[in-house]
């Protein structure tokens, strides 16, 4: 098999991506850490895994930014924008909707995509996975910052030095042979710098997707091998318990590389989801009454004392203005306008991330114009009836809105660990009660910096 590499472009930068393969449902695999899309057919194991996948699906595979034959990009992209490159791969490829399969680290991603574009999701599959990497009350089995830190720079030192390259691959697949070991670790070499994969893991740490578990409305399959040391089984079974409907299969053995170990396991349950999957295509003509979304507010500080002042023509050339600025932001950062009333604004985002920095931006922006607004975002779990956006998370989003001062930017804590790897940085978290709303928030201040 020799399938031909091609490229989709996702914003500026060029993402190398393959389709083998010609079965009744699309199927992307996001693999962890990283490969590279054309010596994956040189390593044994990997083509053998992949060319039976394809006999299940039509596969989408590519290489992250960064890595493989993608572009190579300056930082060290966060789960939004790779989200991005996943539906830019999908639009290349002619993919509606498929099969997201995300092995390990990939597993957020997946997940997150999941959530935000049901309607271009036709199953997740997350094998060896966990929704976080550092240690917290819900994981006390996870590494510290600490050990992680240093787990990182023994991967970098392993990668770096020829006598111990082959312990990175074999740590975590112990029942590779010596040729299978040399073999996967030529094609991580070769697709990814040791700098690059220090800032890639480092950028994990601070991954956290509970918050999006329960919102995530496509069928699941959780795979794990039970004898997997990194990442611990429990993670896979804290997600089964949060995603609604997922189905977890505990499989036996001890190699993380889904190519390594007994293959017949993990390929029936493999192709048992696929089949459950097309037999339920209520997804090809059905929309999702359910998405993950980041809602915005804003409103002007004052807006009573400011039209008093001015009067009432001079106030709705200003509101006018306003509105103008904000509209152009929310264009430049694909936002959606939901609802305008008055001198207030509700937009939707597919990504926290840009909702974040559109909000930044639209307090700059009007700041020139004599006024401050303040801002509030939560990311959650929104409805959608007859298209209008609802539920409890446009309620959070508006009460925490509320909460903010003149010319804050304010979220809740489940956008901050979304953003993850933006370089969006936050002031300490509060603890406050938002009302009419159960149980304490934890709100973070947005500091200043770029809003490209």
């Amino acid at each position: 098999m020799d399938p031909q590499t091609r490229y989709a472009k996702s914003a500026d930068v060029h993402v190398a991506y393959q389709v083998v393969g010609h079965g009744p449902v699309d199927l992307t695999y996001v693999p962890s850490f990283a490969h590279h899309v054309e010596m994956n057919w040189e390593n044994p194991p990997m083509a053998r895994f992949l060319t039976r996948l394809a006999t299940l699906c039509r596969l989408i595979v590519f290489d992250k930014r960064g890595t493989g034959m993608s572009d190579r990009v300056a930082g060290v992209p966060n789960l939004e924008t790779r989200m991005d490159d996943i539906r830019a791969v999908m639009d290349a490829a002619g993919s509606s909707r498929t099969v997201v399969f995300g092995l390990g680290d990939a597993g957020p991603l997946c997940a997150l995509f999941a959530a935000t574009f049901p309607e271009r999701t036709a199953g997740l599959v997350l094998m060896n996975s966990t929704p976080r990497f550092l240690r917290a009350p819900n994981f006390p089995w996870l590494p510290s910052r600490g050990q992680a830190e240093q787990r990182v720079e023994e991967t970098v030192e392993q990668m770096v030095d020829p006598a111990n390259r082959d312990g990175f691959f074999r740590g975590s697949n112990p029942d590779a042979t010596d040729a299978e070991v040399q073999s996967f670790t030529r094609v991580f070499r070769l697709s990814v710098s040791p700098g690059a994969m220090r800032d890639y893991l480092r950028m994990n740490f601070d991954v956290d997707v509970c918050g999006v578990l329960p919102s995530i409305r496509v069928p699941t399959l959780i795979l794990h091998r039970a004898d997997v040391p990194h990442p611990d089984i429990r993670g896979a079974r804290y997600m089964a318990d949060r995603i609604p409907g997922a189905r977890l299969v505990e499989l036996p053995g001890r190699n993380f590389g889904p190519p390594m170990g007994d293959q017949e396991a993990l390929f029936a349950e493999i192709e048992r989801f696929l089949a459950e999957t097309l037999e339920t295509r209520d997804w090809e003509e059905s929309e999702p009454g359910r998405l993950l979304a980041t809602v915005l507010f804003t409103d002007i500080v004052g807006a009573t004392a400011h039209a008093a002042e001015l009067g009432d023509a001079a106030w709705h050339k200003l509101l006018e203005r306003h509105h103008e600025a904000v509209r152009r932001q929310l264009s430049r950062f694909r936002g959606k306008e939901i609802d305008t009333a008055g001198d207030g604004f509700f937009a939707t985002f597919d990504g926290p991330a840009r909702a974040i920095r559109c909000a930044r931006a639209i307090v700059d922006e009007v700041q020139a114009l004599g006024v401050e607004i303040r801002a509030g975002l939560h990311t959650g779990e929104c409805e959608l009836v007859d298209g209008k956006v609802g539920g409890i998370a446009v309620h959070i989003g508006a009460r925490v809105a509320a909460q903010a001062g003149p010319g804050d930017v304010l979220v809740s804590s489940t956008v901050r660990d979304l953003v993850a790897g933006s370089g969006i940085e936050f002031d300490e978290s509060r603890s406050t009660v938002l009302k009419g709303v159960p149980g304490e928030w934890h709100l973070c201040r947005v500091l200043g910096g770029p809003t490209a």
